[in-house]
C-alpha cells in the first residue's frame, strides 16, 4: 500500500490542479500509517538494481537530481524502513552531502527497464563519515566489495513508497543482459557451423 506516499504528496495545491483539469480529486486520506513499511517485494526489487536516481533539495531551495550506480544490490535494505549505501570518492562536488546536512528530505527513483517497473521512495537521509562509523562500513558496502575506500555512508529512513504503471517505459537492456540473451544463439550458430564444416570437408 502507498497510503502514506499519497497522503504526503497530495497537497492542497495538487488537489486544486486536479479539480482544474479533471473536475475531481483523488480521495483524501483521513487516516494514514506513520510510514509505508517495505515488504519482501520491494526489498527484492531494490536488491536487483544496479542504479537509481536520487533527488535532494539544495540550501537555496533548488532540486538536485543525481544518478547513483554500482554493483547490483549496492543499495542495501537494512530494515523494514531503512536503506543504506556506501559512498566512495567521486567528483568531490559534495552537493548531495551538503544539501542533506541542512534539508534531510530525499526522493529515490528506481527503474527496471526490461520489466518496465519503477519504484518511488520518499525518506529522510543522513550522511555519516565512515571514519567515525566503522561498524557501518561492512553493513553498507556493496556485494562483492569495491576497489575504492568507503568515505561516507548514506542512511535513508524510508517514509513512503509507490509503484508506477509501466506505461511509456521503453524496455532497455544492459550489455550483460544482451550477452546472456544471445549466448544460446551464438552456441547454436557455432554448432551448426561445425556440422556444416564436417559435411563439406
Amino acid at each position: 500500500m502507498a497510503d502514506r506516499f499519497m497522503h504526503t504528496v497530495l497537497t492542497p495545491a495538487v488537489f486544486e490542479a486536479q479539480r482544474q483539469y479533471y473536475g475531481r480529486t483523488y480521495p483524501a486520506y483521513d487516516t494514514v500509517p506513520e510510514r509505508d513499511a517495505l515488504t519482501a517485494g520491494e526489498a527484492e526489487f531494490i536488491a536487483q538494481r544496479d542504479s537509481f536516481y536520487m533527488a535532494t533539495i539544495t540550501e537555496n531551495g533548488w532540486p538536485y537530481l543525481q544518478h547513483r550506480g554500482g554493483a547490483k544490490g549496492f543499495l542495501r535494505v537494512t530494515g523494514p524502513d531503512e536503506l543504506m549505501f556506501a559512498d566512495h570518492g567521486g567528483n568531490r562536488q559534495m552537493i548531495s552531502v551538503g544539501s542533506l546536512a541542512l534539508i534531510d528530505r530525499v526522493s529515490l527513483f528506481l527503474m527496471d527497464y526490461p520489466a518496465r517497473e519503477r519504484l518511488k521512495i520518499l525518506g529522510h537521509a543522513k550522511v555519516l563519515d565512515a571514519r567515525e562509523h566503522p561498524e557501518l562500513v561492512a553493513k553498507s558496502a556493496p556485494p562483492g566489495g569495491h576497489a575504492a575506500k568507503v568515505e561516507r555512508i548514506f542512511v535513508i529512513d524510508v517514509l513512503a513508497y509507490d509503484w508506477n504503471c509501466p506505461k511509456f517505459i521503453t524496455p532497455r537492456f544492459t550489455s550483460a543482459e544482451i550477452e546472456s540473451a544471445v549466448a544460446p544463439l551464438k552456441a547454436r550458430i557455432a554448432e551448426l557451423e561445425s556440422q556444416l564444416k564436417r559435411q563439406t570437408s
